[in-house]
C-alpha cells in the first residue's frame, strides 16, 4: 500500500503594517506546498509480552547502497526538501555568512612527544585539520597528517591513536566518509614516512605500544558494513614489518561476543591492561605483568559496577581515577598485586564537585572538576598535595578548558579555553610558577561585545534544580517576541559545557536566544545525576528537556510559536520524544542522527552497547514497558499537529544507522495532521558527524537554520554583527 499525504506551509505572502504612514512590506516568496513522497508500508508487527507491535516501515532499515527500494525512497525525500530549501529566500545568503565566520585560524593545543611538539590547523575554510610538528618549540613547522591530501571532497580523517614509548612510532586511525570502521598505519616520526603496515576493521582502537609493536582492537571483516551487528571484538599485538595476517591474538571471550576490549600499556612497559565493558558504562580490567613471559591475565577490578581509568604507574603502584564508592570519581594508588579496595591509598578524595577528568604532565596531576558545569582546574603533586588552582578567564561566567598533557619531564604545557562567545584561545602554563601566559588568540569576523551568556537554575517536574546557559544579544525585550534555540543531550554521562559554533553565531546574529540544558542523564553532577535518566528513569530526561521550553516561555525569553529544539543522536532522542509528548509546546523540531526506535536500536552496528543505558525491549517485559512508553517512533499519532520538523542523517552512518531517521520521518509525515512541514535531510557521504568536512558542515547548518527560521516566521536575514 502507498500512501500520499499532502500538506502546506503557511506564512506565504504574509503582510504587515508597522503604522499607518508606512507602506506594507512587499510579499516574501517562499517554500510552497510540500508533497511527500509515497512511502511503502508492510504488514510487519513483533510480540513483545503479549504485546504486538506494528512496524509498518522495517523495510527502510535497509542499507540504502543495497536495497534499491530505500534508495529510491532517500532520493525522492531529498528532492523534496532540498527543493524546499531553496526557495528560503535568504538561505545562500546564510551560507555565506557561515563561510565568512568560519573563515578564520584555527588551532589546537600543543603537546609534546619526546623531541616534537605536536598540534593542528585549519587556515581557515580547509575541511580538514592538518597535524603539524616541530622540533623543540621554536623549532621549525613541518605537515605531519594532511587528510585534505587525500580525498577531494575531504571526507577522508586522519588521527594519532597511540605514540611508541621510546616515541619514534605513532600509530594513525583514517575513516573514511564518517564511518566508525577504520584502517591503522604506522607512521615514522622523524623521517616523517608512514609504514607499510596496515591494519583493516578496526573500531574504537587505540595503539598500546610495547617495544617494537603494539595491542589493538579489531573485529572480523562484516558482512553487512553499516548495519550489521558488530560482534567478537579481539585484541591482537602487531609486530611491525608484518602482515595483519600475522598479528598474535591477545584476548577474545567467546562467550560474551557483544563486549567490548581496549588494550593500555604503562609507559615503562611493565604492565598490559585488558578494558572490558558490556557497552557505553560499566569497566573490568585484567592486568598481565610484562616482564612474566608465563604471565597470564588476572583480574584486577571485577564486575561492571564502575569505571576504572588507569592513568599511570609509579613503579609497581597504578595511579587509577574511578567512581567506586565515589560517584564523583577519585583518583587512588594501587598494588596490581593486592588490588582490593580495601588495600587502596587514596591520592585525590572525592569531592562535593564532579571530578570529570585527569591530565598528566611534568610529573604533576591536572584535576579537571565541574563545579555547576564551570571547569576548575587544579594542579596536584603525584602523591595528593593540592599545590595550586589554575586561573582560567572568564570562568565566573563559564567555558570548557582542555589540555594539560604532557611529558612526564615538562616544564611548561597549553590549555584551551572557550566559551559560547569565543573560539579557542590558547595558554601556556609554566608548571613551576603558576604563571598564565596568552600563546595564541583565535580571531573571528565577529563581535562577542554585542552579546551575553548567563546561567539560570530552573524546577523540573519533580521539583528538581536544573541548571541552564543563556546566550543572547544585550538589550532584548523579554516579550516573548524572540526566536529561542533551546539544545539537550541528557545521556552517557555526557557533560555538556559551553563551546564555540559558527551555526550559534549566525543565529544570535538573527536575534536568537541559544539554550542549552544541562538536564540529568549527562555527567554535570557525577554518576547518580546520570543514573538518574537510566533505564526506567528516562522519563526525567524529557521532563527536564519540556521544563526548560516552559521556563523560556514563562520567563518571556521566547514563546511556543518561536521555540526550536535541537538535539543529536541520544539529544536526537530527546527531541524526537518531547515533540511528541508535548507538541504544541515547540514551533520547530531538530531531531539529528537520533536513535528514534527504542524497541530495535540494538540490533545494528554497536548499538547493542546502549542497552547497559537503556535497558533492551527483548530482556524483559519491564524494560520492553517502559522503552515502549517514550520511544519516539511508537508514539507517532495519527491526527496530532507537529511542529514543523526536520529530521537529519546520513547513509553512512554506522553508530545510529539511518533506518532510525527514515521510519521516524515517514512515519511523521503519515500521521502530522497540521500543515508544518516534515522533512528529512540525508546527506550522503557522511556518518554519525564525527570527521565531517567543513564545506559539508556549513551546508547542513544553513539548512536547518534556514529551515528554522522560516518557521519561526522571520522572513528577511538581518545585517550581520561584524567588529
Amino acid at each position: 500500500m502507498r500512501i500520499t499525504i499532502l500538506t502546506c506551509v503557511i506564512c506565504i505572502g504574509m503582510i504587515s503594517c508597522k503604522n499607518k504612514s508606512e507602506a506594507p512590506e512587499p510579499e516574501v516568496a517562499g517554500p510552497g506546498k510540500v508533497t511527500y513522497p509515497a512511502s511503502l508500508t508492510g504488514d510487519v508487527s513483533t510480540d513483545y509480552f503479549g504485546t504486538a507491535v506494528s512496524d509498518p516501515y522495517r523495510w527502510l532499515e535497509a542499507e540504502a547502497n543495497e536495497d534499491s527500494s530505500v534508495r529510491g525512497w532517500v532520493t525522492s525525500q531529498n528532492t523534496i526538501t532540498f527543493d524546499y530549501l531553496a526557495k528560503i529566500p535568504y538561505r545562500q545568503q546564510l551560507e555565506q555568512r557561515m563561510t565568512e565566520l568560519a573563515d578564520y585560524p584555527k588551532m589546537t593545543t600543543p603537546y609534546r612527544a619526546g623531541e616534537y611538539y605536536f598540534y593542528s590547523k585549519n587556515d581557515g575554510l580547509q575541511n580538514q585539520y592538518v597535524t603539524y610538528y616541530k622540533k623543540g618549540l621554536n623549532g621549525e613547522e613541518k605537515v605531519f597528517l594532511d587528510p585534505n591530501t587525500l580525498s577531494a571532497d575531504g571526507t577522508v580523517t586522519q588521527s594519532m591513536t597511540g605514540f611508541s614509548n621510546d616515541r619514534k612510532y605513532v600509530a594513525i586511525s583514517e575513516s573514511k566518509a564518517g564511518s566508525d570502521w577504520s584502517t591503522m598505519y604506522v607512521k615514522d616520526i622523524a623521517n616523517n614516512k608512514m609504514l607499510e603496515d596496515k591494519l583493516e576493521w578496526t573500531k574504537f582502537s587505540g595503539a598500546a605500544w610495547q617495544g617494537d609493536g603494539f595491542y589493538y582492537s579489531a573485529y572480523d571483516k562484516p558482512t553487512q558494513t553499516f548495519t550489521g551487528t558488530s560482534e567478537s571484538q579481539k585484541v591482537f599485538f602487531h609486530k611491525l614489518g608484518t602482515p595483519q595476517s600475522a598479528d598474535k591474538l591477545i584476548y577474545t571471550d567467546p562467550k560474551n561476543p557483544l563486549y567490548y576490549f581496549g588494550a593500555q600499556t604503562t609507559e615503562d612497559e611493565k604492565f598490559l591492561f585488558i578494558y572490558v565493558s558490556p557497552g557505553t558504562s560499566g569497566t573490568e580490567v585484567l592486568y598481565k605483568d610484562l616482564r612474566n613471559p608465563n604471565a597470564k591475565f588476572t583480574k584486577l577490578f571485577e564486575g561492571f559496577d564502575y569505571e576504572y581509568s588507569i592513568l599511570d604507574n609509579d613503579d609497581e603502584r597504578l595511579i587509577v581515577q574511578t567512581n567506586h564508592n565515589a560517584p564523583n570519581y577519585k583518583v587512588v594508588s594501587v598494588d596490581p598485586k593486592n588490588p582490593a579496595p580495601e588495600n587502596w591509598k587514596v591520592i585525590i578524595a572525592e569531592q562535593k564537585e564532579l571530578l570529570s577528568s585527569v591530565s598528566l604532565a611534568g610529573g604533576k596531576l591536572f584535576a579537571f572538576y565541574l563545579r555547576d558545569v564551570k571547569p576548575v582546574i587544579v594542579q596536584f603533586s603525584r602523591t595528593g598535595t593540592a599545590e595550586s588552582q589554575i586561573a582560567l578567564p572568564n570562568n565566573g561566567v563559564g567555558g570548557t578548558a582542555s589540555g594539560f598533557s604532557g611529558e612526564r619531564d615538562d616544564n611548561e604545557v597549553f590549555f584551551s579555553f572557550t566559551t559560547f562567545l569565543s573560539p579557542a584561545d590558547i595558554y601556556k602554563y609554566d608548571i613551576r610558577s603558576g604563571k598564565v601566559d596568552m600563546y595564541k588568540k583565535a580571531d573571528v569576523k565577529f563581535d562577542a561585545s554585542k552579546y551575553t551568556m548567563k546561567q539560570v537554575f530552573y524546577e523540573s517536574k519533580d521539583g528538581t534544580k536544573i541548571p541552564m546557559f543563556i546566550v543572547h544579544k544585550k538589550g532584548i525585550a523579554l516579550d516573548g517576541s524572540n526566536p529561542c534555540l533551546l539544545y539537550g543531550y541528557g545521556g552517557f554521562n555526557i557533560s555538556i559545557t559551553p563551546s564555540f559554533s559558527i551555526s550559534r553565531i549566525a543565529m544570535l546574529e538573527q536575534g536568537f536566544v541559544y539554550a542549552v540544558a544541562n538536564i540529568r542523564g549527562g555527567g554535570e553532577y557525577g554518576e547518580e545525576w546520570h543514573k538518574a535518566a537510566m533505564f526506567g528513569n528516562k522519563q526525567n530526561v524529557f521532563d527536564d528537556f519540556i521544563a526548560a521550553g516552559e521556563y523560556l516561555i514563562k520567563e518571556k525569553y521566547t514563546s511556543n510559536t518561536k521555540l526550536a529544539i535541537q538535539g543529536r543522536s541520544n539529544g536526537g532522542l530527546l527531541v524526537g520524544a518531547c515533540m511528541t509528548q508535548r507538541p504544541d509546546l515547540f514551533a520547530v523540531a531538530l531531531p539529528g542522527v537520533g536513535v528514534m526506535d527504542m524497541l530495535r536500536y540494538h540490533k545494528f552496528t554497536v548499538g547493542w552497547g546502549w542497552a547497559v543505558e537503556y535497558g533492551c525491549a527483548d530482556s524483559s517485559k519491564e524494560a520492553f514497558d517502559y522503552l515502549y512508553k517514550y520511544s519516539p517512533l511508537h508514539n507517532i499519532k495519527a491526527g496530532t499537529k507537529y511542529p514543523a520538523t526536520m529530521v537529519t542523517t546520513a547513509d553512512h552512518d554506522d553508530r545510529v544507522v539511518p533506518g532510525h531517521s527514515f521510519k521516524y520521518a515517514a512515519a511523521l509525515q503519515t500521521a502530522q495532521a497540521g500543515d508544518a512541514p516534515i522533512l528529512i535531510r540525508i546527506d550522503t557521504q557522511a556518518g554519525h558527524g564525527a570527521g565531517k568536512p567543513l564545506a559539508k558542515q556549513i551546508e547542513e547548518d544553513a539548512d536547518w537554520i534556514s529551515f528554522t527560521m522560516w518557521n519561526v516566521g522571520i522572513k528577511h536575514m538581518t545585517m550581520s554583527d561584524k567588529p
